[in-house]
């Protein structure tokens, strides 16, 4: 049975359409793979200092300050998703992106580097990044939760490919030169993967009578002021951005508690970062898959669980264990990325696809929130304790609070 729908000027049946959805994921999975660079950016930092003889903390400004203007243009995306369609609106982003990169390799300074990678760079990523989402979203209308885990998988799985190259790249040419040809590649590649990004064909549809209507189908959905006057939107925003703040909160000291609580060689360590990657980017297919299956509240549910198990284990048993280390932190690098798959399909099934990429740009300003407060949080409790285990009784809190807000909170059809 064909979908008797139009692609421009052009009417595509069911198998069609499925084809053409799957190569849009793997377009935005090869787009993801560009964005998810700045995973890579500790490769950057010793290198930064030396160069510039700057402290630790400064090295890092670059990098605080591109995850604060990721979080705030991916919520102003949305609306430019919404006006000019996801190739013009990546477009955009990914000249950003580019001249963000390249700006980086003229900086005479960390301050120089800050606005030119971080404030540009970051708003580059964050206009790009709803793109693919909201067309994967789109195509998939069943099974968005597994499209858009695919789509997003490339960012974390971007370190195991780009830190290899960029490390070796930084070895040869210097970190500013570095910066200045990866810059040139990521502006042509992103340019020319925009150019296939778009939506299928739009189907008319009502808009909810009141703000109060909480089922909408398919076809349908909260605008954005309806759904930020829903209890749902604030219990999906805190779960998110508590599910965020605690994947970070481990995933920032990984390398650091390999070494200094279980007590495992230096290199071995470093490894361990790819193998986390790869548990990174498996588990947002995975979890975006769960997220179709089940409803969105069991899936929110079985994450902080397993988060809440793994900061338990680490805590009581990890000194000393790098088996316990081993397992326990590829489950919290599994359920960020996890949630970074959940957050977007939640949204669609919560608030329906109509706003769709208007609202989650919203809903993605609690990563933000998240990624800031768990960078800060982990290093402060390491500097009043003495030890990363202190870390993980905070992260087994939160998780916690987190399966008593979805529980309380997350409203579901």
């Amino acid at each position: 049975m064909s979908i008797e729908t139009e692609l421009g000027t052009k009417k595509i049946g069911k198998g069609l359409r499925s084809k053409i959805g799957w190569l849009l994921v793997l377009t935005g999975f090869l787009i993801n793979m560009c964005l998810g660079a700045i995973y890579s950016f500790s490769v950057f930092r010793k290198p930064l200092e030396n160069l510039w003889g700057i402290s630790a903390t400064q090295s890092g400004l670059p990098f605080m300050v591109f995850l604060f203007f990721f979080s705030i243009f991916m919520a102003i995306s949305g609306g430019l998703i919404k006006k000019w369609g996801p190739m013009k609106t990546s477009l955009l982003g990914s000249i950003m992106v580019g001249a963000g990169w390249i700006g980086a390799s003229f900086s005479p300074n960390i301050e120089s580097m800050t606005v030119l990678y971080g404030v540009i760079g970051g708003a580059g990523v964050g206009i790009v990044y709803g793109c693919p989402i909201a067309v994967s979203a789109t195509w998939f209308p069943q099974r968005s939760g597994l499209a858009i885990g695919l789509t997003v998988m490339g960012f974390g799985l971007s370190g195991v490919v780009i830190a290899p190259f960029l490390t070796n790249l930084i070895r040869i040419l210097g970190p500013l030169q570095t910066f200045l040809y990866t810059g040139l590649v990521f502006l042509s590649v992103l340019t020319v993967l925009s150019l296939f990004l778009r939506f299928p064909p739009s189907e008319a549809g009502r808009e909810p009578k009141s703000p109060s209507e909480v089922k909408p189908d398919e076809n349908t959905g909260f605008t954005r002021i309806q759904m930020v006057k829903s209890l749902s939107f604030y219990a999906l925003w805190s779960a998110y951005m508590i599910g965020c703040l605690a994947g970070l909160m481990a995933i920032g000291i990984s390398s650091p508690f390999g070494k200094e609580v279980a007590k495992i060689d230096e290199h071995i360590a470093n490894l361990t970062i790819i193998v986390f990657s790869i548990f990174n980017g498996l588990g947002r297919p995975l979890f975006g898959w769960i997220t179709d299956k089940l409803n969105p509240r069991r899936g929110a549910m079985l994450s902080f669980a397993l988060i809440l198990t793994s900061s338990i284990i680490l805590y009581l048993f990890g000194e000393g264990s790098p088996l316990i280390y081993l397992l326990s932190f590829s489950l919290l690098w599994l359920n960020l990325g996890g949630w970074l798959a959940m957050a977007p399909a939640m949204t669609k099934k919560i608030f329906g696809t109509r706003y769709y990429s208007e609202n989650y740009g919203i809903v993605f300003t609690a990563y933000g929130a998240g990624a800031i407060l768990g960078t800060y949080l982990s290093g402060m409790l390491k500097d009043f304790t003495g030890t990363y285990l202190s870390v993980f009784p905070i992260v087994a809190f939160l998780a916690v609070l987190g399966m008593l807000i979805v529980f309380s909170g997350l409203k579901t059809r």
